[in-house]
């Protein structure tokens, strides 16, 4: 048997998948607590030891990774108006997979550098002006990062003519510094791929070994990308097929993770009624959006209080019962519900992780009266008619109604105006394979796309 390893190095697990190439089948998935902190390959080791290897040993042809590990890619990210440049790079940079932990707008504070100082972020994407625009505050933020205290890996995206000299600034004090293709060359213009690579390339050439992968390059081949990104490139490859082989169509992605609540659209997000009109920057067709306070475990707290009146009256509890199950989550986040109640709790945290989650992450529609009558305004994508919404992440896989919690991505006639799918297909990634076949993807195409539509399957009606 010729064989892939895939790995996912995560924040809390490192996770395996076995793949038969030639029968383009799922010898085993398991996975075993990351040990980043001694070593990245008792993890490792311990995962892969769970899945019972073939009588002549295994024959590993490709082993490749992706990694969420030591905090993931955090990335700060600067431009020039909050709403055009700065965005545009926030944009680059979650189709990137990075977490990001701040975008700054304008010139830089010396309370925006402090803020950087203390972060201590693996990137610095810096962005701002157009190309024919604005030149000065990409020359002044490239000054006052120099000046910083801390050397950090710097990705250049800003006006083309600027960048060069800019990049020469950040270089007297930073290593390595990139520039690529300004994210905004023209007003209302994105152009993120190119940042996408770099952030990217310095990802697996420099950050690597400072997060302790290098290690695991001994046995692999490398660390292909952030695990994020290799969850997107799967997405894409999902729903657009390979060569003759048929993806699923436009679809969406929800993660509910113990920290975060991860959500990926893969469509253009068009209006869907006539006469409707698009406001604000374009919408990237693979979209990815993070929500740090919708965690299941980490970010309980936070998302019960995003949830406000919702979570009790979902679950009929008072407030005391509410904090005591809290409490119970962020002092033992391994924990799984065993009894009823836990159940129900989870359920309905489950729900609105993915209810709020997909409302920010969808697009709005507003009606605006004018002298010559009602117009309509969108901002964002369009979603009502996506037929597909797949769920993955530890609450969905490990419990005994999905469906339920996926629902919450569903259009509610009391919010009309958030653009939610209306009539979606349900699907669940059970043995949490699109990370690694992300990882797929980048050698073989054609197998990715058809194991996971035998593995990613339909759940309800």
């Amino acid at each position: 048997m010729q064989a892939a390893l895939l790995i996912d190095f995560g924040s809390t697990y490192t996770k395996v998948t076995v793949v038969d190439l030639e029968k383009e089948e799922i010898v085993g998935t398991a996975k075993a607590g990351t040990t980043v902190e001694t070593n990245i390959m008792d993890g490792l080791n311990n995962a892969l030891n769970q899945i019972p290897e073939p009588s002549g040993g295994w024959n590993f042809v490709r082993k490749l990774a992706c990694s969420s590990a030591a905090g993931g890619l955090k990335l700060i990210a600067s431009g020039l108006v909050k709403e055009l440049t700065a965005e545009a790079a926030r944009r680059a940079a979650l189709g990137a997979g990075a977490k990001i932990m701040d975008v700054f707008s304008y010139e830089l504070s010396a309370q925006d550098l402090e803020r950087i100082t203390r972060s201590k972020p693996d990137i610095i994407l810096l962005a701002g002006g157009t190309d024919g625009g604005n030149k000065e505050i990409l020359l002044k933020n490239a000054e006052h990062l120099a000046a910083l205290p801390i050397s950090l890996p710097v990705v250049v995206a800003g006006n083309k003519v600027a960048a060069p000299q800019a990049a020469e600034i950040l270089r007297q004090k930073h290593s390595p510094v990139v520039v690529a293709d300004n994210v905004m060359p023209e007003l209302n213009v994105l152009s993120v791929d190119s940042a996408r690579l770099a952030i990217r390339d310095v990802f697996l050439n420099n950050i690597i070994q400072a997060k302790g992968l290098d290690k695991a390059e001994e046995f692999i081949e490398r660390v292909l990308m952030p695990t994020p990104a290799a969850v997107l490139s799967a997405a894409e490859l999902l729903a657009d097929g390979y060569d003759d082989e048929r993806g699923l169509g436009e679809l969406l992605i929800i993660d509910v993770g113990g920290a975060t609540t991860d959500v990926h659209s893969i469509a253009k997000g068009d209006p869907t009624k006539p006469g409707v009109m698009l406001k604000g920057l374009p919408e990237p067709y693979a979209k990815r959006t993070v929500e740090g306070d919708l965690g299941m475990r980490y970010s309980a707290e936070a998302l019960v209080e995003a949830a406000g009146r919702r979570l009790k009256d979902y679950l009929g509890w008072s407030a005391e019962e509410v904090h005591t199950q809290v409490e119970h989550c962020l002092k033992e986040p391994w924990w799984v519900p065993k009894t009823p109640k836990e159940e129900e709790f989870d359920t309905a945290l489950g729900r609105l992780a993915v209810e709020i989650a997909v409302n920010r992450h969808v697009g709005i529609i507003e009606v605006v009266y004018t002298p010559f009558g009602a117009s309509y305004i969108q901002t964002g994508k369009d979603l009502t008619e996506l037929p597909v919404v797949i769920g993955t992440g530890g609450v969905l896989l490990h419990h005994n109604n999905p469906e339920e919690i996926l629902k919450g991505s569903l259009f509610n006639s009391i919010e009309p105006a958030t653009l939610k799918p209306k009539n979606p297909a349900l699907y669940l990634d059970k043995e949490y394979i699109l990370a690694a076949m992300g990882l797929l993807k980048e050698v073989s195409p054609l197998a990715a796309l058809r194991i996971m539509k035998k593995h990613v399957l339909k759940i309800g009606g």
